[in-house]
């Protein structure tokens, strides 16, 4: 052998090495047996905001493994890890080792600053990066005890050893903690959330100008479509359309903003919209994927005002079963804005501006969720609220919003449109292997559901795991019930999250084997790009396998990206919604409510406020009458001298103590 060789040998078992896939003693080298299954996966979250690693299987399913010996401190979302598999499950989640971090972000923590006379430390917002942040007094930048922080970790790559401390700088002072305003616009730092778009990104959508083009168009301008949406929308991407065929089916039109037209692929506006991967919908703002000048003004499909959309044209027999669909571009005049209350109206009353249309629809719609529930969707309902808000922004009431015919007519049609867009491709893909985005919903967690089988046991239900139709029985149950939001809630918790991907196993919630998101490309970027690849799939344009190439090179990153994404958007609502609530609490403080207990752990009970849909903590030594513990085997709370007990699903009476709006806990006492 040649010394160039030995060299070279040398350095790949010495990088072999390096990479733990081989052992050296002395002389000689081993196989690392360790590491023979090593695979791998990106870091995500799971519902109690542990870290967890997702991975994909050869076959495009997602499986999820809890981190032996986790040392969370130096791991973030998103950073890709090798890990090798030490316990795997048919069904729910497994164990793996965590090996190496394979790229990781510079990572930054939201917090709040405590300081000292020669140092400082930063108490982070994160449940997952549950350290302090030692600061020196070199990397204060003028923060002050008190203040929320934005603070970047210096030593990263020091913190392979859980003994070893996180050190940190402080890149931001946001303001005093516990004020709202404060509170709020560190929720947006925290998940990385701009509101302003940079520069180059503004200039390059101011210059896009609306551009009336009928090549390869069909002419749908004199066709009645029209709108429906939240009454605060102001970017319209769906607009619908009904036409009665002779054989008494029926044709539906649903035209969705073209917006692949204006945003084209690695423009600067493309590659921010990327970034952010969806608009984010909070309580006190809305943080756009797009700039104002196409999400509100040029894609919106306004009324009175010709817009280029993507229509798929579905028909439909007298009993609502799909016969055909053809999918094309278009150019639309909606001819009406309606708000879902208006749309309603109509419903309610038979009366109103394109009534025959609506109510032609309206009955439809049911037809569908009909067919959908017959097959294999589940219908969980869910309580969103709605918060009143005074000239100052300030919370003066909360409500829950309703789910309105007119808005579950719009979801039917939405599904319908997915639906038929991902069986269209999927027919392609059989012959041709065209790369795609699909949204795809994994079968449910097994443990999670035998642990809920356990715990409505004590309300008198049954649930079989392993029957999809008894988890719809239950619901079914339990509608109008006290425990049903409960329930219901620990159920959703109980099934896998929705994700984008590009191997199709199918939507488990929905119940449908093809499905993707096509109708709402303004605020969800998979929409986008699935527009993009459906326009090539069909006219297969010129350099067509350049393009296709080019998708499966970037379909997996994209995915991933949107749906991490997602995630921080659910997470970002859900805090700011809590902030909001506390704001409304902290001007009733010593004021009494109805509330029905939602959750028991072993500090205390939760108990949501009714009406306000408010959730805060009465903690066993606040209870005066008896001393308590929790139950864990009949889920329960019993007293020890006179047996009193409290379950889920009891109504009581609180007595709201006190908030933090810095830490977002909320105090009851019964009465």
């Amino acid at each position: 052998m040649k010394n160039s060789d030995r060299a070279s040998l040398r350095a790949l078992l010495n990088e072999m090495v390096q990479e733990q896939k081989l052992i050296k003693k002395g002389k000689f080298y081993s196989l690392n047996k360790t590491t023979l299954n090593v695979q791998r996966g990106e870091i995500d979250i799971d519902h109690n905001e542990r870290f967890v690693i997702r991975s994909k299987t050869p076959k495009g399913r997602t499986e999820y493994y809890r981190i032996e010996s986790t040392k969370s401190i130096k791991l973030a979302v998103g950073d890709k890890v090798e890990f090798s598999v030490t316990k795997k499950k048919k069904k729910g989640i497994g164990n793996a080792k965590l090996i190496k971090v394979i790229h990781k972000e510079n990572i930054f923590v939201t917090g709040t600053f405590d300081q000292s006379s020669y140092h400082g430390f930063v108490i982070p917002d994160s449940k997952i990066f549950k350290k302090d942040i030692f600061i020196s007094k070199g990397n204060f930048n003028a923060a002050k005890n008190g203040d929320k922080v934005v603070c970047e970790i210096i030593n990263s790559d020091e913190l392979e050893s859980e003994y070893n401390e996180p050190k940190g700088k402080i890149k931001e002072v946001l303001g005093k903690a516990g004020e709202i305003d404060v509170e709020l616009n560190s929720v947006l730092k925290k998940y990385g959330l701009k509101t302003e778009f940079p520069k180059n990104v503004i200039k390059q959508s101011e210059e896009i100008k609306f551009h009336l083009d009928l090549n390869d168009r069909i002419d749908l301008r004199d066709k009645v479509c029209f709108t429906i949406d939240p009454d605060d929308a102001k970017d319209f991407d769906d607009a619908v359309s009904i036409e009665l065929l002779k054989n008494k089916g029926y044709k539906i039109g649903i035209h969705i903003a073209d917006v692949s037209y204006y945003v084209r692929e690695n423009t600067d506006i493309d590659i921010e919209a990327l970034k952010r991967g969806t608009s984010y919908y909070l309580v006190n703002h809305v943080v756009p994927m797009l700039p104002e000048k196409l999400s509100n003004d040029i894609c919106s499909l306004k009324p009175n005002e010709d817009r280029l959309t993507f229509s798929v044209f579905i028909t439909l027999n007298r009993n609502c079963e799909i016969q055909n669909y053809k999918i094309k571009k278009s150019i639309i005049n909606s001819k009406r804005r309606f708000t879902y209350d208006e749309a309603q109206k109509i419903i309610d009353t038979k009366k109103g501006d394109f009534s025959k249309e609506i109510l032609k629809m309206h009955d439809i719609s049911k037809k569908l969720t009909g067919i959908r529930m017959k097959e294999e969707s589940i219908d969980f309902e869910t309580q969103e609220v709605k918060f009143v808000l005074d000239e100052e922004g300030k919370v003066k009431d909360i409500k829950l919003k309703q789910r309105l015919d007119s808005m579950r007519l719009i979801e039917e049609y939405m599904l319908l449109a997915n639906k038929c867009v991902t069986e269209f491709v999927t027919k392609l893909k059989k012959k041709l292997d065209y790369p795609f985005i699909y949204r795809v919903h994994d079968d449910p967690d097994a443990d999670k559901l035998k642990d809920l089988s356990e715990y409505v046991k004590q309300f008198g239900y049954t649930l079989n795991v392993n029957d999809k139709n008894s988890i719809k029985e239950l619901l079914k149950q339990i509608k109008g019930k006290p425990e049903e939001f409960i329930i219901n809630n620990l159920l959703i918790r109980s099934m896998a999250k929705a994700i984008y991907t590009d191997k199709n196993i199918g939507h488990y919630g929905l119940g449908f084997p093809d499905y993707t998101h096509f109708t709402s490309p303004i605020r969800r970027y998979p929409d986008l790009i699935v527009h993009r690849m459906l326009y090539d799939y069909i006219t297969e344009p010129e350099g067509l396998n350049e393009r296709i190439d080019n998708y499966r090179k970037i379909i997996r990153d994209v995915s991933n990206q949107c749906s991490t994404q997602e995630q921080n958007a659910v997470s970002a609502e859900r805090e700011t919604i809590k902030l909001k609530q506390i704001e409304y609490l902290n001007n009733h403080i010593g004021d009494e409510f109805e509330g029905i207990i939602s959750g028991i752990i072993k500090n205390g009970i939760f108990v949501e406020i009714n009406e306000l849909f408010i959730e805060g903590m009465v903690r066993f030594k606040d209870i005066e009458d008896d001393y308590y513990e929790y139950d864990i085997k009949n889920h329960c709370a019993v007293g020890l001298r006179k047996h009193k007990m409290y379950r889920a699903g009891d109504k009581v009476n609180i007595k709201v103590i006190s908030t933090d709006m810095a830490t977002k806990k909320i105090d009851f006492v019964l009465v």
